[in-house]
């Protein structure tokens, strides 16, 4: 069994975070939420990294959710601890001030879908499957699942999938609006590595102005949600970034950007 429960590898403004558990499907144990916390908070503050991509170790799972032989060791004070961990978790991936893809390469269930849903892109292999499954053990999805999942899909097919515990293949996924993209498994990474480099060529700041926008205008009525995207908007204009890329325009030359 490998100790080093999350993988991290930062290269050409792209920080990729695999989660490493293969022999439990990557499923999540306090250890593994705990190294993924302190990833995220990091990035934060990591100007040179411009997109997080977020996998699973192997061909098999993405992540099977929690752990379930930990979870029956735990004390209900201690589930309470673990439900709280994971959903801030979560939030501060959502709320990261990067872009995070989701390179679902496999089995993404339970947490794992929730963890799918908390990033801004989902692209997935041709194997993968999901769902909220948690009624079926009795309990509800408990980071974020109820709430992320019907922004994304709808209500009436979010209340179907959650109340039956159904799993979808990923050509039903991408159907739904549940993934952006699928690619045949060898090819998934490359995709998700593509996606970022075109990323990485916009304003960082553009782009983190970008999501704060539709990430909170989205929870708010049009006149609101204008209001947001005027401020964030405002954040951009001063910027030495917006200068180089009106320059770059003129001189038919691609930008470089700095963040500043």
């Amino acid at each position: 069994m490998n100790d080093q429960v999350l993988l991290v590898e930062e290269k050409d403004g792209v920080a990729v975070l695999t989660l490493n558990r293969p022999e439990v499907m990557n499923s999540f144990n306090f250890a593994l939420l705990h190294a993924l916390k302190e990833q995220i908070e990091a990035l934060q503050f990591k100007a040179g990294i411009r997109v997080v991509i977020i996998t699973g170790s192997g061909q098999k799972a993405f992540c099977a959710g929690a752990d379930l032989k930990e979870r029956t060791t735990l004390n209900e004070a201690q589930v309470k601890d673990f439900i709280l961990t994971i959903r801030n978790l979560f939030t501060a991936i959502e709320s990261l001030n990067k872009p995070v893809i989701a390179a679902i390469n496999g089995i993404a269930l339970g947490g794992g879908t929730e963890l799918a849903l908390a990033c801004d892109i989902r692209i997935a292999a041709m194997n993968a499957t999901m769902g909220l499954t948690e009624t079926r053990l009795a309990i509800i999805p408990g980071a974020g699942g109820t709430q992320r999942l019907p922004r994304l899909i709808g209500r009436g097919k979010a209340k179907e999938l959650i109340f039956t515990g159904r799993r979808v293949d990923a050509h039903e996924a991408l159907q739904i609006g549940l993934l952006n993209q699928v690619y045949e498994q060898e090819a998934l990474m490359d995709a998700c590595r593509e996606m970022a480099a075109i990323i990485c060529e916009s304003g960082p700041i553009a782009i983190e102005q970008a999501k704060y926008a539709i990430n909170y205008g989205l929870e708010t009525d049009l006149h609101t949600g204008l209001d947001i995207e005027s401020k964030a908007y405002w954040v951009t204009v001063p910027t030495e970034d917006r200068l180089e890329g009106l320059a770059a325009f003129q001189e038919k030359r691609k930008p470089v950007y700095k963040g500043k």
